[in-house]
Order: structure tokens, then sequence, then C-alpha cells
């Protein structure tokens, strides 16, 4: 259990580092305004591909630079490591359905754990056996 407790807070104080680096980072000729990846399901292992949206209507940007991560019923998760490159892949013993996410910070100090807070989030759906 406490090791679980210092793999999570491990995770979140990576996510908080990334987020903080990626804050007021140029985006492009507008604000990102959603990010879609995919493909939207996959089983065991997958590699995800990040899409950006901005608000210029004629721009998106493939791949979308972002930052990657799993999660399992709302909480982080190293069940289902992400590569920073967006390969996801279901670890010994991992079961169920696990959410893969992208998101890229904004402007503001708000950090949430599964890519929530300010961030523009996207997410797909990996199934492990």
């Amino acid at each position: 259990m406490e090791r679980l407790r210092f793999t999570l807070s491990f995770l979140a104080l990576v996510l908080a580092a990334c987020l903080a680096l990626s804050c007021g980072a140029s985006q492009g000729p507008g604000q990102l305004q959603s990010i879609a990846l995919r493909p939207a399901t996959a089983d065991a292992q997958a590699q995800f591909t990040a899409t950006g949206y901005y608000v210029h209507p004629s721009h998106t940007v493939t791949p979308q630079s972002a930052t990657w991560g799993a999660c399992y019923q709302g909480a982080p998760t190293t069940e289902v490591p992400v590569t920073q490159g967006g390969v996801a892949q279901c670890a010994n013993g991992a079961t169920g359905t696990y959410t893969v996410f992208a998101f890229v910070g904004t402007n503001c100090n708000v950090i949430n754990a599964c890519g929530g807070g300010c961030t523009v989030v996207g997410t797909a759906q990996l199934t492990c056996p």
C-alpha cells in the first residue's frame, strides 16, 4: 500500500512538472480548443495519436504534442504505462477497461489527476484481457 501511495505521489509530481513547463507554450495560430485521440478504442497494446484542433478552423496539428497517461475508474494507474509517444500497453495482470489520455496545459494553476483541471484533454479506451 505504501508503495502504491509513493507511486501515485510521484506520478502527480511528474504531471505537475509537465503542466508547469507547458504553460504559456506557443500553440500555433489561436488557442487549442480540443484534442481527439485515434483510435478511440483498442485492445492490449496500441499506438494512439493525438490531433489538436485550434480556434482557427483550418488549423489542426497531428501529432499534437501532449502529456500522456492512463487512469482506471477515475484514478491514475501504473497498470497501463503510456509512452510520451502515445504507445499504451497493458501490464501483466491488468484487466478491465482503462482510459488513456493526452493533455495540454493552459495558463492556469489547477492540476487534477487523470488530465483534469485547466487542461485540454483527449481520451480513448484501452481494454486489457
